[in-house]
């Protein structure tokens, strides 16, 4: 891994979304294209007592507005890398939808590999094809009202803020600058790059996705690999919370809030 950038720290790169009491796990969440560290404010009443719930805050939106988006995987891995070996040494868990899920995936992958770093316990993907599987639609030059359908079809928080013209203008380059680090990127793995359990998550209704492209991503570790669908489309986490959360905390042996 790379040193951090100057001026790059652990509180830049995470948004607390909820503090644990001596937390014995901290469960890092990376958003979706064009999504937020806030998407995962849901989560907050589930989360257990003893966990501590981050979310990556991607340059380009929201507090980080005015910085520009990262537009190559390899860029973002890197910094986001750096920063997960910064924190102090409770136990960490990953999970990531979307662009996220291959954000945190690399991730992981960089920290497996950095003599003295530690990484997730488990990785967590989430409406995401496995590497190979994943099919570039082309988005990152279409039109801004090309992307704007594109994203009320598959719905989301970002969606419903795109309504608003001045908002529109101020989220529309992060969505670009996301699709085109999509479309760049191309995961490499000549054989499993992990050992940790990954599972995958997916909606039984999302367009982008089957149990065969979902099924990739056990080529990714030599440990457990474990599928799961829930009701709805890409975004099927927006209404299938609770139970996701619940899932997630069971396969790490942790109690979720009710």
């Amino acid at each position: 891994m790379n040193t951090m950038p100057h001026g790059t720290s652990a509180s830049q790169w995470f948004r607390l979304i909820r503090g644990g009491r001596a937390p014995g796990l901290r469960l890092v969440c990376f958003p979706h294209a064009g999504g937020a560290a806030s998407f995962f404010r849901s989560w907050t009443h589930l989360v257990p007592d003893n966990v501590e719930l981050l979310a990556v805050r991607y340059p380009g939106r929201e507090d980080r507005l005015f910085e520009p988006p990262v537009e190559r995987m390899e860029e973002l891995a890197e910094s986001l890398a750096d920063a997960c070996a910064s924190l102090e040494s409770s136990p960490l868990a990953f999970f990531g939808h979307s662009m996220g899920a291959s954000v945190a995936f690399e991730v992981a992958v960089r920290l497996a590999a950095a003599p003295g770093a530690v990484g997730p316990e488990a990785l967590f993907v989430s409406g995401r094809a496995g590497p190979g599987k994943n099919h570039s639609r082309g988005l990152a030059n279409a039109t801004d009202e090309k992307l704007v359908q594109d994203l009320v079809a598959m719905s989301g928080t970002t969606a419903e803020a795109l309504a608003n013209e001045e908002l529109r203008e101020l989220l529309l380059p992060a969505v670009r600058a996301d699709y085109r680090l999509i479309e760049r990127y191309a995961a490499s793995i000549p054989s499993p790059a992990l050992d940790i359990p990954v599972y995958a998550y997916y909606g039984d209704r999302d367009d982008e996705l089957d149990e065969d492209s979902v099924n990739a991503w056990s080529s990714v570790t030599r440990s457990t690999f474990v599928t799961r669908s829930f009701p709805g489309g890409h975004f099927y986490l927006e209404e299938q919370t609770a139970p996701l959360v619940a899932d997630l905390f069971t396969r790490l042996g942790v109690k979720a809030s009710t």
